[in-house]
């Protein structure tokens, strides 16, 4: 047992300030459902007062979101996510990890099937399958999830922008050199992120390098507490970036959390300092202006993953990057910062909870004053889940990346 994890949980006063930031919470009304509720039944496991598998106590822990969004709204500091991945790992110690779920693991080890599974995934959508049959089933939500990572610049609003004068700006100054963490969803159905990543990343003075050898980035066996599956992808990560670049980049906001927390992973000085280089997307260009482009005239939504703003703690710079772009018209819309219920793969194991969690965002992207041209967000499952949920209601609003929107500026203003 992690004493210190569940140390986190002290300053825990109960006051209810997490209420209204967990949408678990906010979608049964269930106390148990809610970071403080949750926190009383941790502290009974800890103390053996709950055995593991008890039915009551595994339902209201594995229906947590792992959003972290009650941490930001806690005036005492408690550290609830760490808590939080203790408690599941007292409970895969006692019940294993479902079948279902180390069949999925077991693939995400090993590249060529991942790359299969994934590759089948986008044929799907390239031959229009899954926008043919998305909508609100079982089936039509996973062709809507397919359907929505269609590349922006192939969607109809992309194609509708007025042409403009192609002016390249001044070329920028020199910037560090950094390794491009490729993934694996990220690298097969939306390979264009990483493509676009590269091209805005380069037109900004940053020289952006290939690393052969890197691996999935163990983000999803880390949250099925599969700690040595996690691991082991960790040190092949770390062996496959070592002294290769003064940073390394990445676009998804799940893998840079996981990431960044390679020391805490590995217990090594080696992980931390892998840790230490990583970056989003958004940091690296944020810093650098970013360079200006072309006018892209759109209402987008800005919707913030949340293993961006929590558990990385970036939020401006997607914000600035998208404030960049002239003539964007950026919107926060409410809830924008609550998570969507996609959490890794807890849409497939908690389908009911997490649509209903949906449903809410949903709601603020067809009730907007405004409606958006475009959603956008930097998690592939956040992207897909948004996108599915909106097909779902009738709506075939793209979303997209930040970085696709200031590629598309980028190539509307001919600098590359």
């Amino acid at each position: 047992m992690d004493a210190s994890a569940f140390a986190s949980l002290d300053p825990c006063v109960h006051c209810g300030f997490c209420l209204p930031a967990c949408p678990t919470y906010l979608a049964t009304g269930d106390e148990a459902d809610s970071p403080r509720g949750r926190i009383v039944l941790m502290r009974a496991l800890e103390r053996g007062e709950i055995e593991p598998l008890d039915t009551a106590l595994t339902q209201h822990i594995d229906a947590c979101l792992g959003c972290r969004g009650c941490e930001p709204a806690c005036p005492s500091g408690v550290g609830y996510g760490q808590g939080l991945a203790a408690a599941r790992a007292l409970l895969t110690k006692a019940r294993g990890i479902p079948a279902v779920v180390r069949a999925f693991l077991a693939v995400m080890k090993v590249p060529a099937l991942w790359r299969m599974a994934f590759g089948a995934g986008t044929f799907v959508r390239s031959v229009g399958i899954a926008e043919e049959f998305a909508g609100p089933s079982r089936v039509g939500f996973t062709m809507g999830m397919l359907a929505s990572t269609e590349p922006l610049e192939r969607s109809a609003v992309a194609r509708a922008l007025p042409p403009v004068p192609r002016e390249p700006s001044a070329a920028p100054e020199r910037r560090p050199t950094v390794a491009l963490f490729r993934g694996c969803i990220m690298d097969t159905v939306f390979r264009h992120v990483n493509e676009a990543t590269k091209r805005t990343l380069e037109a900004n003075g940053f020289r952006v390098l290939e690393v052969p050898g890197q691996a999935c980035c163990g983000a999803l066996h880390e949250h099925a507490s599969d700690a040595d599956g996690a691991a082991a992808l960790a040190r092949q990560n770390v062996k496959a970036f070592a002294g290769r670049a003064d940073l390394i980049v990445t676009n998804s906001a799940g893998c840079g959390a996981v990431l960044k927390q390679y020391g805490h992973l590995l217990d090594s000085e080696d992980g931390a300092a892998f840790g230490a280089r990583v970056r989003d997307v958004s940091e690296l260009l944020a810093a650098a202006g970013p360079r200006p482009g072309a006018p892209v005239p759109l209402d987008v939504a800005y919707d913030a993953p949340c293993h961006l703003q929590h558990a990385q703690r970036v939020h401006a710079e997607p914000l600035a990057v998208l404030r960049s772009i002239p003539g964007l018209r950026l919107h926060l819309l409410p809830g924008n910062d609550r998570c969507c219920g996609a959490a890794g793969i807890y849409a497939t194991l908690h389908p009911e909870m997490s649509r209903a969690v949906l449903d809410d965002k949903t709601a603020t992207f067809t009730d907007a004053a405004v409606p958006p041209d475009v959603v956008a967000t930097g998690n592939p499952g956040c992207h897909m889940q948004l996108g599915a949920g909106l097909r779902a209601v009738g709506r075939h609003t793209p979303v997209a990346h930040p970085v696709e929107l200031l590629d598309l500026s980028y190539k509307r203003a001919g600098l590359y």
